[in-house]
């Protein structure tokens, strides 16, 4: 199958054959003369890509050539007759070679019996890898090819891309004649499998061309999409151009030229990626992008890195394409296969219709005549779901009219409220926001969201391009309204029952990253954007100061659980100051949980919901105390201690053992821990009996409870190094630190609390683990100096290729009388061990630690003192930590 828009003359001055047969005749063995010429034929190759030569030129200039030196090879052997041919097939077949493809090969026989040919046929192959060749071939006799594309599409696939290399032209003929839509596979059938094929493909890929490293084969908008065009119209017209699909009314010019484009493009990456890595490599792995970028010409500027320019005009072709390949497949579902079938028509208006379920103008020439329609037809969808989707012929006319969204369209009250109706339709929003996106629509008249189609940020923390996890976090906040979500986001599900008005949670969750790859801080950028937005479109001023603030701070509550002491309530009557009232919290607060969701799969966790969970159940409780009316630390702690002493007595626990115990803790003990949690320590204290080993209690959350992580208590004699040692014996038991209570009573003894995760992320509920938790951490912890060296792994390669600088930044906590050290440095096994025997080395104490790995990186906040239990106040004793730290974990 030539499916070609690009006419192609081999370049015969690349390689001279003439002389190439004059030394294989003059050679006492072919072998060497074939080398050298594959060698140099690729090496001349190699450097006109990089002079920038023609990608077409240079890919199907390499499969002319190998037929050349394949035809030569064919009559280097002796063949009993004619009835067998050489033939490639696949993407050979096509006339497509990359520098390390596989060159596919059929060895055809007219007849079933292979004896006469089987000898050859050995030399013949085994010549071909002796030469070096990347081969792969099938023997098939006539017959074979038939029964074995009948019963797989992929074969039959393979075979139809088949062009004659040596042999008898008419066996490859009858071959074609065979395997015809008159006789086997016609177009209806083979469509549909085909169809499934991709849709089973796509979802490998989570029918996303936003990935961190994506196929650039096998995703969507990858070269199999386009594959995927040529091969439906083939098996239907019989097409060998792409030229001939535009004559069949099957696609037009522009679409052919984004085609042309978005392959060239393709295959462009794919040429230096082979290059690159000497072997055929599809995938834009993170170790390749920076080379790339450098290699097409992309430099870093102030506002965006090389490889993010690079990366967003991959994103933005494949995109274009995966778009392409979804309305022609649909044309030809409806157009050629289903034409004739008598689908349900229900006029809407006297504008659109539905064909079937699915939308469609009623007139061709609507959207030239009325542009206002292009939003018109998304308001009906968000108010009638029982809408599937938008018609082939009719995306094809919204791709065509598109242009026509300027600033004067944008300008033009009546289509500010048709895009408002659509914001505040009670149906599913998020999802005509992801068509509009999908058609181009959405970043023509939002440019703002325009410029983020595409832009990637390189890290392992954000694995969506902008445009991506912004539609992304649309649909969390869609979700959450539906009751199935109640299991796993319980508190989300409440609050958007209550929240007034859902149109300004859209408008913030699609303006609320928009700022990025701009220049400053993004969040302000977007505050900005989103107020002009709000006061072009008649927002109300109450409501465009709402929206503006939830742009503008949609980071702060995950920072603030994440990183302070939400257990202080100085730190939630700070966080309170910001938000002022309990609407303001609220819609932060499902913005936030859908913003860490859409992010990263992989940021979300039982630990981060109970944060959060308990951020905003604390916050409320201040903001209805009233702001100027704090809580008394006093009084926190006696109303604590009262509650914890009655549960603890209903128990059976004697009351003077407690006081005796708790006239040690100190009155931060009583701030930091809930009464539940108090009792369970101090009975398993009491418990102990003073044993001179360490006390290990490990609590896990219910069953039932999707929130939370695991809980370790320590208590033990206080000793130098223990936190490093306690970090240690934890990533020895796979487990992840995300908090972290240090506390030591006046006697010297430990109070240390740990919450822990595995490696999924998911809290440890298994009784056994949990006992084999507890026994390793007391045989660890028993003597801290027989601590084995900590075993450091191997880093992960996606690790290797971000250059994360460690920074630590130092501040005082005077309310606290603490300081807070916030470490900022490249994720690695061993870290807070390490974190650990530094302030060991340096005499610090840690009373409390918060961890959090992003992608990467981990950014993590410490709150520690001087071994006196004062703040480190002293410069130099900071600068040295600082360097410290830098030079132990910036290697």
């Amino acid at each position: 199958m030539l499916l070609h828009h690009h006419r192609f003359e081999p370049d015969t001055s690349l390689y001279d054959l003439d002389t190439f047969r004059t030394e294989l005749a003059g050679s006492r063995s072919p072998v060497a003369p074939f080398k050298t010429a594959l060698r140099e034929l690729q090496a001349r190759l190699d450097e006109q890509f990089r002079a920038g030569a023609d990608i077409r030129d240079l890919v199907r200039g390499r499969a002319w050539y190998m037929d050349q030196l394949l035809a030569i090879a064919w009559a280097q052997h002796e063949w009993p007759d004619d009835g067998i041919a050489l033939v490639a097939v696949g993407g050979y077949g096509r006339g497509e070679l990359h520098p390390h493809s596989d060159i596919d090969l059929l060895l055809l026989l007219e007849h079933d019996d292979d004896t006469a040919y089987r000898e050859p046929l050995t030399a013949f192959i085994t010549f071909l890898w002796d030469i070096g060749l990347e081969i792969g071939h099938s023997v098939r006799s006539l017959n074979d090819c038939e029964r074995e594309a009948e019963a797989d599409v992929t074969v039959i696939t393979n075979l139809l891309e088949s062009r004659l290399i040596a042999g008898p032209e008419s066996l490859r003929d009858a071959m074609r004649e065979r395997l015809s839509a008159a006789h086997i596979w016609p177009a209806d059938r083979f469509f549909e499998a085909k169809w499934q094929e991709q849709i089973t493909r796509h979802y490998r890929y989570n029918n996303s061309e936003y990935h961190l490293e994506p196929n650039i084969k096998s995703s969507p908008g990858g070269l199999r999409d386009i594959q995927m065009i040529g091969w439906v119209a083939k098996r239907h017209f019989g097409t060998e151009q792409y030229t001939d699909i535009v004559a069949n009314g099957f696609m037009n010019d522009a679409e052919l030229r984004i085609l042309s484009q978005g392959q060239a493009f393709l295959w462009q990456v794919r040429y230096a990626l082979h290059m690159l890595t000497d072997r055929a490599e599809d995938r834009l792995l993170f170790d390749h992008q920076r080379t790339l970028a450098e290699m097409f010409g992309f430099r870093d500027t102030p506002e965006r890195l090389a490889v993010e320019q690079f990366m967003k005009r991959y994103y933005r072709q494949v995109t274009a394409l995966a778009g392409l390949n979804d309305m022609l497949l649909q044309h030809f579902d409806e157009v050629i296969l289903r034409g004739k079938e008598a689908l349900e028509t229900v006029q809407l208006n006297e504008r659109f219709e539905t064909k079937g379920g699915y939308i469609q103008v009623r007139s061709r020439t609507l959207f030239r005549e009325r542009p206002a329609a292009m939003l018109e037809l998304f308001l009906l969808m968000a108010k009638h779901p029982e809408i599937e989707g938008v018609r082939a012929d009719t995306i094809r006319l919204i791709r065509d009219h598109r242009h026509q969204i300027d600033d004067h369209y944008r300008d033009d009250p009546r289509h500010q409220r048709l895009f408002m109706a659509i914001m505040r339709a009670p149906g599913n929003v998020p999802r005509q926001l992801r068509r509009m996106n999908r058609y181009g629509i959405l970043g023509k008249y939002l440019p703002e969201f325009g410029r983020a189609v595409g832009l990637m940020q390189h890290d392992l923390f954000h694995i969506y391009t902008v445009d991506a996890h912004t539609l992304l976090l649309l649909k969390f906040l869609h979700n959450f309204r539906k009751p199935e979500a109640k299991s796993d986001f319980p508190v989300a599900v409440a609050l958007m029952q209550q929240l007034p008005t859902l149109d300004l949670l859209w408008i913030a969750g699609l303006f609320h990253d928009i700022g990025k790859g701009r220049g400053g801080d993004h969040s302000e950028i977007g505050a900005r954007d989103v107020e002009q937005f709000c006061q072009r479109h008649n927002v109300s001023a109450h409501d465009t100061n709402l929206v503006s603030w939830l742009v503008e701070h949609h980071l702060l509550m995950s920072m603030t659980a994440q990183k302070r002491d939400i257990s202080d309530p100085d730190v939630i009557r700070d966080f309170a100051l910001i938000v002022r009232n309990e609407t303001r919290l609220d819609y932060l607060y499902v913005l936030t949980v859908a913003d860490i969701n859409a992010t990263n799969p992989t940021l979300w966790n039982g630990w981060r919901a109970t944060l959060l969970r308990q951020l905003h159940a604390e916050t409320k409780r201040a903001l209805r105390r009233g702001l100027n009316n704090p809580p008394d630390r006093d009084d926190w702690v006696r109303e604590t201690r009262t509650e914890a002493r009655s549960l603890l007595q209903t128990i059976g626990v004697n009351r003077a053992q407690i006081d005796q115990l708790w006239e040690s803790l100190g009155e931060d003990y009583f701030l930091q821990y809930a009464p539940s949690e108090i009792v369970w320590q101090t009975q398993g204290i009491l418990n102990h009996n003073q044993s001179p080993l360490p006390l290990v209690l490990i609590s896990a959350p219910t069953a039932d409870m999707s929130e939370g992580g695991t809980k370790v208590f320590i208590h033990t004699r206080s000793v130098d190094d223990l936190f490093a040692a306690t970090a240690a014996a934890m990533e020895q038991l796979g487990l992840s630190i995300h908090d972290a209570r240090i506390a030591t009573s006046h006697n010297d003894w430990t109070l240390n609390t740990f919450i822990v995760l595995d490696s999924h992320g998911q809290p440890i509920r298994d009784p056994g683990h949990i006992e084999e938790m507890r026994q390793h951490l007391v045989e660890e912890l028993d003597d801290p100096d027989d601590y084995p060296t900590i075993v450091t792994r191997h880093t992960p390669r996606q690790l290797k290729h971000f250059k994360v600088s460690t920074e630590v930044l130092i501040e005082q906590d005077p309310a606290n009388e603490r300081t807070l050290l916030e470490l900022t440095a490249p994720d690695r096994p061993g870290l807070l061990a390490r974190v650990g025997r530094i302030f060991m080395e340096q005499d610090i104490s840690l009373s409390a630690a918060k961890i959090a790995t992003l992608g990467e990186r981990v950014e993590d906040v410490f709150f520690i003192t001087t071994k006196a239990g004062e703040p480190l106040l002293d410069p130099e004793r900071q600068q040295q930590l600082r360097e410290r730290l830098i030079d132990v974990l910036g290697v």
